[in-house]
């Protein structure tokens, strides 16, 4: 059995983002006959059925059904259990490569409906003509519309050159397609420069473990101090590792908190940069190394990060220290408004859970969950734009920006 820490987590191009701890959080209740009492009906439960139910008891569908029920039972939508089936298709998905049909989701307004937000450029996804706004409907002919997202990944993922079978409802119609999976590196970090204005463009799709040193590669080809200024594109990002979003604030904070973690029983957590080096600061001024990675860039031109409602987790994470230390003009939409922590385990049966264990804070101290990062500068996309074929209008606002403070 392991812990699977690192930062903040996104089940990469099937879900949201989410923060992860760095903890050690005991497995067993530590009283065992508190514990033999506690559970006694549960026990109670599974030997009434064994002996009464009318049909045959399947125990591993029974104790799957238990462990989901007690997270369920939570009231959280970030606290979920995938069974064995299916959990090894969604533990690894930050480490650059996936099998799957490339599309990112998160969750509807009603938080149940599982929208297409982000179809990645040459997988099947887009071969299929699967597109944004596609919500999940079916999957391989399993009603998919009350599944957690995990769930849903794991169904949707699979070996390459399987097929899967998925319905989406799009608009008022439900339109069907055959998606032969493919194993694919997933696209990261991407950079050019805007030549009309000679402006540096960089865009990250998620926080993963190639993240910081591909963000690294590109200041450094793109010769930033030497442009009109800089472009950071989070929209669409939907988190990743704690690790590298730390990494990442460094790159434009030289000294500083970059987040709070907030634990039960009044513990926290600080995460501050200095001289290089990341830090883990505890309530009473215990300061552990977290990382030596932090590479400051020193950018001197003005530098715009786009936002958006899917920017989430790791990315508020950032865009939230980058704003709270005026380094940047943070311009777009509120965004998704996730500041939780959590984690992945294993467990005996072969299947997983991922579990809240903290909430995560500005360096301001302010929590986002509900609230979200509020742009300096509000951009709104009008509903009926498509972003298929329509101008960019947030990113045409950031040049226009960029321009103006340059003449100024």
């Amino acid at each position: 059995m392991r812990w699977m820490r690192t930062g903040i987590i996104s089940a990469a191009f099937f879900l949201m983002g989410y923060v992860v701890g760095n903890m050690n959080i005991p497995l067993v209740a530590q009283d065992d006959d508190l514990h033999h009492v506690i559970f006694e009906p549960l026990f109670q439960a599974y030997e009434l059925i064994g002996w009464n139910y009318l049909e045959e008891v399947d125990d591993e569908v029974m104790v799957n059904g238990a462990i989901r029920g007690m997270l369920e039972a939570l009231g959280d939508p970030y606290t979920n259990y995938v069974d064995p089936e299916y959990w090894d298709f969604v533990s690894n998905d930050l480490e650059g490569t996936i099998e799957g049909i490339g599309v990112v989701i998160s969750a509807g307004e009603n938080d149940v409906e599982r929208q297409v937000i982000n179809v990645l450029p040459d997988t099947p996804a887009e071969r299929s003509g699967v597109q944004v706004g596609d919500i999940f409907y079916q999957v391989n002919g399993e009603d998919v519309t009350t599944l957690n997202n995990l769930e849903l990944a794991a169904r949707v993922r699979g070996p390459a050159g399987t097929v899967v079978t998925i319905v989406f409802l799009r608009g008022e119609e439900l339109v069907t397609f055959d998606v032969e999976r493919a194993r694919f590196d997933v696209p990261n970090v991407e950079y050019h420069i805007i030549e009309d204005y000679d402006i540096a463009y960089i865009s990250m799709a998620q926080f993963s473990s190639v993240s910081h040193d591909q963000l690294l590669e590109a200041i450094e080809a793109l010769n930033i101090n030497k442009r009109q200024g800089l472009i950071v594109d989070l929209r669409g990002n939907g988190g990743g590792y704690l690790t590298a979003a730390i990494d990442i604030a460094g790159l434009f904070i030289e000294e500083g908190k970059i987040l709070r973690e907030e634990f039960a029983n009044d513990r926290y957590m600080d995460f501050e940069i200095s001289n290089g080096r990341a830090y883990q600061v505890d309530k009473d001024g215990n300061r552990i190394l977290y990382s030596t990675r932090i590479r400051y860039a020193d950018i001197r031109v003005p530098i715009v990060l786009l936002v958006d409602e899917r920017s989430a987790s790791a990315a508020e994470l950032v865009a939230g220290a980058w704003q709270a230390h005026d380094v940047l003009t943070v311009m777009g939409e509120i965004t998704f408004g996730k500041g939780t922590v959590q984690t992945y385990q294993d467990l005996m049966n072969g299947g997983g859970i991922r579990v809240t264990v903290a909430k995560w804070l500005t360096p301001n101290d302010e929590w986002i969950t509900g609230q979200g990062i509020t742009p300096d500068i509000i951009v709104s996309v009008p509903e009926e734009h498509d972003p298929n074929t329509d101008e960019d209008i947030q990113l045409a606002e950031a040049i226009q920006f960029l321009i103006a403070d340059v003449q100024n």
